[in-house]
């Protein structure tokens, strides 16, 4: 938590005017963790791997509006900031059937799952795959990687056809320049939620390990 309780610190004096400070880039910061560019799986190179199509913007920010403002968590973000948040997003269908993320990769974006279902599992060092949950809609999912630039904790794949929504390290960017304040609220949730989340799946992996 700490290393995000440190993005939201640099992220509050943008908010307030101020300059984005040189080295706070999600974009570079996966090289600037010395991690080379050849390990790193952008959304545009996943997307073709899987067969991902472009979806309508307007359907996919409709889908978003409706289940955020459902969610305890993000519909504190409130309909004018989610409005201003869509375009920063892109949209796409994926099949069934595909790892949309992988397990230890490098990846500089997350998903909101829009329909659809995803599996969350977790391969095991002696080969077992752990189930660890089942995406609904209105789930995020890559947020800590894009978050603190580490490798992915968890495999992903899509259980039926789904629509889903990217938020890419770039564009995080941009939204930090034009929209700070829209940024340090949405950094904010997604630390808290992430957290939330890590305290259930360690419960989990204890239970299992027992």
């Amino acid at each position: 938590m700490k290393g995000f309780l440190g993005l939201i610190k640099q992220a509050t004096p943008a908010s307030a005017g101020g300059d984005i400070p040189d080295t706070f880039f999600f974009s570079t910061a996966f090289a600037d963790q010395g991690i080379d560019a050849s390990s790193m799986v952008p959304w545009e190179a996943r997307a073709n791997e899987v067969g991902a199509r472009r979806l309508a913007a307007g359907r996919g920010s409709k889908l978003l509006e409706e289940l955020w403002s459902r969610d305890n968590f993000m519909a504190r973000l409130g309909r004018d900031a989610l409005q201003r948040l869509e375009k920063f997003l892109d949209f796409a269908s994926l099949p069934a059937n595909r790892d949309v993320i992988r397990q230890d990769e490098y990846g500089n974006f997350m998903l909101v799952l829009l329909s659809g279902s995803i599996a969350v599992d977790r391969e095991q060092p002696w080969g077992e795959r752990l189930h660890l949950t089942e995406a609904r809609p209105g789930d995020i999912l890559g947020e800590m990687s894009l978050l603190d630039s580490g490798p992915r904790f968890s495999v992903c794949t899509s259980l039926t056809d789904c629509e889903i929504a990217i938020l890419g390290a770039q564009a995080l960017d941009e939204m930090m320049a034009t929209d700070p304040a829209l940024a340090a609220s949405l950094i904010a949730l997604l630390a808290r939620k992430l957290s939330r989340r890590m305290r259930v799946v360690s419960a989990r992996l204890s239970e299992q390990q027992s």
